[in-house]
């Protein structure tokens, strides 16, 4: 792909997400790549190897390469036969997430919604497709980053979930965290927030700064940002989103900031 239509992809993605591309006046024309950045990919540099196939929703079992495998398979076997909350009786599936499993970016929501749980995976419609442009704006395609939920399966009616359920099911997450081992955490919409950092402070509040999560030997980085749904209903905060998402790129690199 040349500069010209890397550049032009990306100032797509950023149009789809409100996101205005100002350009100086001045006398000489200025080229597109001086216009548009090219999408910056971060965080590849780390991974020496190429990164196993990610885990799809639906897929077979297959016999494990390794031990790394072995426990991905593990869990995503305990996830799919979990009866540890109410949420089993009316579920159609549940959600374990998607991704690679050498991501240094996991991307974590609330809950599945009604396509989710009919599909088993995170993030799809039109809110997924809105993530989906988003990561991409930054210079991160979707294959690249992992992403789950705080809980697996759907509540009814997409309800806030309870404490109860959240207690129940962040054990696995946790598992996925101590197995991904990311780099950065972003965490999108209020709910997930409050339930991953245990805090209770509004949205606005938690976008104001930087958060870590302890994870055993390490406390990972934590950007909040707006749900993709919220967004399609108030474009207007796209601008705010694509400020919180830049706010990764300095940590994805290992940046000090």
């Amino acid at each position: 792909m040349t500069q010209a239509s890397r550049s032009a992809s990306h100032a797509a993605y950023l149009e789809r997400m409100g996101i205005t591309v100002w350009v100086s006046r001045r006398t000489e024309p200025a080229s597109q790549a001086e216009l548009v950045p090219a999408p910056v990919p971060v965080g590849q540099a780390d991974h020496a190897a190429e990164p196993p196939p990610a885990l799809s929703p639906g897929e077979t079992a297959q016999a494990p390469v390794d031990g790394a495998d072995a426990a991905w398979e593990t869990l995503r076997q305990a996830v799919a036969g979990c009866t540890r909350c109410g949420l089993c009786d009316s579920r159609t599936q549940t959600v374990f997430g998607v991704g690679s499993r050498s991501a240094d970016l996991m991307v974590i929501g609330e809950a599945p919604g009604a396509e989710e749980d009919r599909r088993g995976e995170p993030f799809v419609g039109r809110a997924g497709q809105l993530l989906t442009a988003m990561l991409v704006a930054l210079g991160l395609p979707r294959e690249q980053v992992f992403i789950a939920n705080i809980l697996k399966c759907r509540p009814p009616g997409n309800r806030d979930p309870k404490a109860d359920e959240v207690a129940s099911c962040i054990p696995y997450l946790r598992e996925q965290m101590r197995l991904l081992r990311p780099r950065v955490i972003l965490c999108v919409g209020r709910v997930a927030a409050q339930n991953l950092l245990q805090i209770e402070q509004p949205l606005r509040a938690l976008r104001d700064r930087e958060h870590a999560f302890e994870a055993g030997d390490r406390a990972i980085p934590v950007i909040v940002s707006y749900h993709p749904a919220y967004l399609l209903r108030s474009p207007a905060d796209k601008a705010k989103a694509w400020q919180d998402l830049k706010r990764l790129r300095p940590l994805l690199k290992g940046e000090q900031r």
